[in-house]
């Protein structure tokens, strides 16, 4: 960056009209636009991990986890400036304002689809094997896409403001993945050894591009423009330190609040876990000289998961992973989980709403305490980052939740049901948009997203209309929450009398 540039006016240039009598708190103001927006208002309604109608119990959902991630995020920021140290090495970076990183947390998980991250996984697919669209579909990406492109925010000086017309600061601390599914940034995160979190394809499909990524092909120029203001200060690939804040309190947030809700609803049981830390802690020597095989041949068995997870963690994360630091991590939930909070079954009773509370707040603060700022960071870190325990704390508590409660059948079984949903309405969706005699009576808002979608792509695309109407099918269903996606398949398949009080999605 030119010396002659003002990093503080770069950083609050907009992709609309210049933020003008906003000028005085643009951050706060971007914030504002973000929690007024409707797309915010719907993530009340998608599932986090647990459908709250299921559970019959108050579980975190989209909205309740960005409020959380927003507050955490904020925290991080605060205490971060309160050191001289860090504001100084910040400062280096490009610059760290609490309202960006609020802003950032309360948007990130915009674009989130019905159904958590399955419905994610879901349209992915058929964004790309039905719909023939090679970006297919990425949660982070969709999000960035609402407050650039699908979102309309209104009129300025006779001008239609598209996106939520954010600054840059803010737009660049949304970006997790700071880089397209291909092609952008040349060389591509996925070409470096060790590559970034997410740069890497799947390994089932090697050619499908990064598994995770924060823009679409066709937000790649607001990308840049966000991006400019850190250009010489950060890599290409790297996230702002204020995307790394976000990303950091998301990983918290997930990692404490998703255990709330599990042992709310009682699947969280404490022998289970019990006994998976205990065994391990046990006979840890003992497994560590197992063979990879003989593991996996006896998956199920107590210790041999956690044992997978700390040889993952050693095989990716060589930069930070450490047996003395993994030890204490384990022994530390077990302690605090195990020992603690899942000793007695919640009840509903307020002893064991204070437990929750405890629990939540007592790690919150412990994990926020340990954030440090390092201007050199690895290839799979950001410059914000937990100290190596407290890391390997949270790696910890998220196998617990993935181990015992995503790999249940019985989500499962739930989770095939939802992504056959998926399917059957985009099928519909696609069904009806390629009828000639319904052209006049498409429901308008996936009317307008065709026009939109069909706008961005060069007149010399090749299947220009189809892949318009792909990219449209797409934004409409992951703006849905998870009860008007299922209302619209009863209303599509013909199993609604509810004539009216369908069309709320249309």
């Amino acid at each position: 960056m030119a010396d002659s540039e003002d990093p503080r006016a770069q950083r609050l240039s907009g992709a609309g009209p210049a933020p003008g009598d906003l000028a005085s708190s643009p951050f706060r103001a971007d914030r504002d636009r973000i929690v007024t927006s409707t797309f915010f208002a719907r993530l009340a309604g998608v599932t986090q991990v647990i459908s709250p109608g299921g559970s019959g119990l108050l579980v975190h959902n989209r909205l309740t986890h960005s409020l959380k991630v927003a507050q955490v995020g904020r925290a991080i920021a605060e205490r971060l400036l309160a050191h001289p140290e860090h504001q100084a090495l910040l400062d280096k970076l490009g610059g760290c304002d609490p309202d960006v990183v609020e802003a950032a947390s309360l948007a990130h998980d915009l674009g989130h689809p019905p159904f958590g991250h399955l419905g994610e996984r879901v349209l992915d697919r058929l964004a790309r094997e039905r719909l023939g669209l090679s970006d297919g579909f990425e949660g982070n990406a969709q999000s960035y896409r609402i407050v650039t492109s699908t979102e309309i925010r209104g009129e300025a000086r006779g001008q239609t403001i598209i996106g939520l017309d954010l600054t840059a600061a803010v737009r660049a601390a949304l970006l997790k993945y700071p880089w397209t599914r291909r092609g952008y940034p040349d060389p591509h995160p996925s070409t470096l050894d060790p590559a970034p979190r997410g740069a890497k394809a799947p390994a089932a499909e090697p050619e499908s591009g990064s598994s995770k990524f924060s823009a679409y092909s066709t937000e790649v120029r607001d990308l840049r423009q966000a991006r400019a203001p850190f250009e010489g200060r950060i890599a290409d690939w790297q996230q702002t330190a204020e995307a790394s804040i976000m990303d950091t309190a998301d990983d918290i947030a997930y990692a404490i609040h998703d255990v709330e809700d599990f042992y709310r609803v009682g699947v969280l049981r404490q022998g289970e876990v019990a006994a998976e830390l205990s065994a391990w802690q046990r006979h840890a020597g003992e497994l560590a000289i197992e063979s990879d095989e003989a593991l996996e041949l006896h998956a199920r068995r107590p210790g041999r998961s956690i044992e997978r997870l700390r040889r993952t963690l050693h095989r990716k994360d060589a930069w930070v992973s450490d047996d003395e630091a993994f030890g204490t991590a384990v022994a530390h939930v077990r302690r605090e989980l195990v020992d603690g909070l899942l000793s007695a079954p919640f009840d509903g009773s307020v002893e064991a709403e204070h437990a929750v509370s405890r629990f939540s707040d007592t790690w919150t603060r412990g994990l926020v305490d340990a954030i440090t700022v390092t201007e050199r960071p690895s290839l799979r870190s950001g410059h914000v980052l937990l100290s190596p325990v407290q890391w390997h704390e949270v790696q910890v508590l998220k196998f617990v939740h993935h181990r015992f409660v995503l790999e249940r059948p019985d989500l499962a079984l739930h989770q095939r049901g939802q992504a056959r949903l998926l399917g059957t309405l985009v099928e519909a969706l696609l069904s009806w948009l390629e009828d000639p005699d319904e052209v006049t009576r498409l429901p308008r808002r996936l009317h307008d997203l065709v026009e939109l979608a069909h706008a961005e792509l060069d007149p010399a695309t090749p299947r220009r209309a189809a892949l318009a109407r792909g990219r449209a099918i797409v934004d409409f269903v992951a703006s849905l929450t998870d009860r008007q996606a299922v209302a619209m398949l009863d209303a599509l398949s013909g199993r609604s009398g509810q004539l009216w009080t369908d069309a709320f999605v249309l």
